[in-house]
């Protein structure tokens, strides 16, 4: 597995780094069990006045860490800083509340006195993706840490430099040594690593290929594992929406991070009368867009964050094309250097073909056309996903109604799936299980641990 920097604008291989060997392992992992015996012991504020420091770090450094995203997975250069900003954000949300969230429960027994510690397990290993270098990260990374567990984390192998500087800057804030851990791994260092019993929890965010894996590895192991897999939103269009508005969001859902986002809009599920006009506003805001050098700000569609993401994408609209589709804007790839496809609408797909059973992950809307409320529902829920999911109408009560029958982890009304440090993000089904970020986030890896006093002679 090559650990790389590739620009994915021009191509070129910037940097490359070596993968760990297996004694440099064993010597990281035994740092950060002999770290975690003390870690553990420290104050919420110690941990607090290092994570606070570190989230400083992160904004201090602003335009040097976003430019190492956007060198290596080409996301647009305004989008980098927005992702570092909400990293700092998520790390300082954790500082300031971990204490408040793993607050001691008293309980009130029927007999004697109980209460419900909040306890960190110790190690645990994080295996992250490319699509937000830092947010991943920041959202796995900073809960962990303020619980009292310590953290090693095998990051995607096309953005090692954003995981060097990431891990860098908690040093800088003073993280002791152990504490958390980068590792240049290779796919069976980290099944080994699993299989290790120093290692006491799982968190992975990727594909549901690599998801199954890893949750077998972990189950089989008997180790805790959260899992934050691909989907395949739908965007539902009522026919009492505000149309431009609507539009509007349908881009930035589909767009954002070049449509490169597990929780990006992909199913655009409309209501016949209203579907003609959606459709014609749609296109032509497609159109707009302004292909380019993604650390320009004047750009405005970026390149895929590589070759081989591209090639993916457009074997899945060719699938989908022979399984009947129709291609009513764009369908290839832009004639210009660097990893580029052209947004792209397909309509007219059929129940079992690829745009309707799988994710599409880039620029590509897959089109819909329902004849109302209730079709557009049942549909939504037809996809073995279950991540995110929102619902367009100018009557909110209705669109709460509807959001409670979509069978996903996350619906947002009258706006795109989207995260902030103080919401609960996960899905079900295919898209995996558990959660990260809000106070539910903190507790996936805790011992909730009774303690109860009972009268030494209470009756048995």
């Amino acid at each position: 597995m090559a650990y790389e920097s590739i620009n994915p604008y021009t191509a070129e291989r910037v940097k490359k780094f070596a993968e760990h060997t297996d004694a440099q392992v064993e010597i990281a992992i035994t740092k950060a069990q002999a770290c975690f015996t003390a870690w553990k012991k420290t104050t919420f504020a110690e941990r607090s006045a290092i994570l606070s420091k570190a989230a400083n770090l992160l904004r201090h450094h602003t335009e040097k860490l976003a430019r190492l995203i956007t060198l290596e997975m080409g996301k647009l250069i305004a989008d980098s800083r927005g992702e570092v900003a909400l990293s700092a954000d998520i790390i300082d949300y954790y500082a300031q509340r971990a204490e408040a969230f793993l607050a001691t429960e008293t309980l009130s027994p029927h007999s004697g006195h109980a209460t419900i510690e909040s306890c960190p397990i110790g190690v645990l290993l994080g295996i992250e993706p490319w699509n937000f270098p830092y947010y991943q990260l920041a959202r796995f990374v900073a809960p962990n840490l303020m619980a009292g567990n310590v953290v090693m984390v095998k990051h995607a192998p096309s953005v090692p430099q954003c995981a060097l500087a990431f891990v860098a800057l908690f040093h800088e804030a003073g993280l002791p040594e152990g504490a958390y851990t980068n590792l240049f791994l290779s796919n069976d260092q980290a099944e080994h690593l699993i299989d290790d019993p120093r290692i006491k929890g799982v968190a992975l965010t990727g594909s549901e290929r690599a998801g199954s894996i890893v949750a077998a590895q972990a189950g089989k192991n008997l180790k805790k594992s959260t899992m934050e897999l691909g989907g395949s939103d739908a965007f539902i269009v009522l026919e009492d929406a505000e149309l431009y508005k609507t539009v509007h969001w349908a881009v930035w859902g589909r767009m954002n991070n070049t449509g490169q986002c597990c929780v990006a809009a992909k199913r655009f599920i409309v209501v016949d009368s209203i579907a003609d006009r959606f459709i014609h506003k749609f296109q032509a805001e497609l159109q707009t867009l302004r292909p380019g050098d993604p650390s320009d700000p004047s750009t405005t569609l970026g390149p895929l964050s590589s070759e081989s993401a591209l090639l993916h994408l457009l074997d899945q609209v060719k699938r989908s094309v022979a399984a009947g589709a129709s291609v009513v804007l764009g369908g290839g790839r832009l004639n210009r250097k660097g990893a580029f496809m052209a947004p792209t609408i397909l309509t007219d797909i059929k129940k079992g073909s690829p745009a309707y059973t799988e994710e599409f992950f880039g620029p590509v809307a897959l089109f819909f056309r329902v004849a109302d409320e209730e079709e557009a529902i049942a549909l939504a829920n037809d996809s073995k996903y279950g991540l995110g999911g929102s619902v367009f109408t100018s009557d909110i009560e209705r669109g709460k109604r509807v959001a409670a029958r979509i069978d996903t982890g996350m619906v947002f009304v009258n706006h795109p799936t989207w995260t902030a440090p103080d919401l609960p993000f996960g899905g079900i089904k295919n898209s995996g299980y558990g959660r990260e970020l809000s106070g539910q986030g903190i507790q996936e890896f805790i011992n909730k641990k009774l303690i109860c006093v009972v009268p030494i002679d209470a009756p048995a």
